[in-house]
Order: C-alpha cells, then structure tokens, then sequence
C-alpha cells in the first residue's frame, strides 16, 4: 500500500441547507488502483449530546419522530451548535429546551464522528448532574415526549435490542455504564 497524503483535486458544494450542506470531492487517494476517487460529503458544523442524570441515577431520553426512519426514537438529547456558540453552551441550550431540566454540572466525556464515512460531523458527549427541573421550550418543529429511566430500565431495552436504537444514545448509555463498572465514576 502507498503511503501519503490525498489530494483533493476538486471541491464543488452541491447543496446548501439550515444545517448542513453537502460537497462533491474528487480525491487522489494514495493506495487506490484509480488515480481519483469521488467523495461526497455531508459538511456538519457540530453537534452535542448531553446525559441527563438525575439525582436518583435514573437517565433522562427524549422521544421523538425521525423522518429519515420513519420511527419515533428515544435518544439522549442532542442537537447542533449554533455558529459563535460553544459546545458547553450548546448543551446547555439543548438540555434547557428540550426537557426544561437546568444542570448545575456539566461534564464533557466523549468527542466522536457518528458517520465518518461521509459526514464531517463531530458530536461531543456531557454528563449533565445537578439538574433542576423547568419548563421545556422545543423548538417549533419538535414534538418531544420525555421520560427518565432507571439503569436497569436502559439494560432491558439495550438486550431487547429494538427500543434503543440510536447511536448517540446507545453509545451514551453504554459509556455510562462502562465507567460505572470499572470505578471511573460514582455513578
């Protein structure tokens, strides 16, 4: 295999949208048997996940409809950074609007891509404790249901296999766990 780096030999945006936008790359690619590849990719300016706990250890997921599946999902709540706006904001934004919920605490535990094949798109994860109850303000285009379960709860759905089914959420939920078990934190 040859080592070095790609080249993007040209770069045109397809699509222009609120959220993301979308980008045609042609690359050479060092390794490959063609001398250019074409790459489409979803340019994302961000996005936060935040881990409500609260302070009886239950989790706190919003459920909402998705029409890229076609299903109402339960996730942790999440949502996309705001130009100017930094991730810790974001997050607090989101948590606010969404359940209402205030954290005192806000703990950032994971940066991942969700979809590094063709999205640019970073979510960074917090633990939010010391939560205090409030008015959810959505936005006008979500209709949110909201429930807290309990770790036990989350484990019968995770082997259950069907009603936790989002990455974020199940990447969330078993990070959780792995750091309970192994002592990294209290709860």
């Amino acid at each position: 295999m040859r080592r070095g780096k790609p080249r993007v030999k040209s770069r045109r945006v397809v699509f222009r949208g609120r959220v993301f936008r979308v980008r045609r790359d042609v690359v050479a690619e060092p390794g490959l048997a063609r001398d250019a590849v074409v790459r489409e990719v979803v340019e994302h300016r961000g996005s936060v996940v935040v881990l409500p706990v609260l302070a009886d250890g239950c989790i706190l997921l919003v459920r909402q409809y998705r029409h890229a599946v076609g299903e109402r999902l339960w996730e942790l709540v999440a949502g996309h950074i705001e130009p100017g706006e930094s991730p810790r904001a974001a997050a607090r934004r989101e948590l606010a609007e969404e359940t209402g919920y205030r954290a005192r605490r806000l703990e950032r535990l994971l940066e991942f891509y969700p979809t590094p094949g063709f999205v640019s798109e970073k979510m960074i994860l917090y633990r939010a404790t010391g939560l205090a109850p409030g008015r959810a303000r959505p936005e006008w285009d979500e209709a949110l249901e909201t429930c807290a379960f309990s770790r036990a709860a989350l484990r019968r759905m995770l082997r259950r296999g069907r009603r936790l089914r989002d990455a974020k959420t199940l990447l969330g939920v078993l990070l959780l766990d792995f750091l309970r078990r192994s002592g990294l934190t209290r709860r």
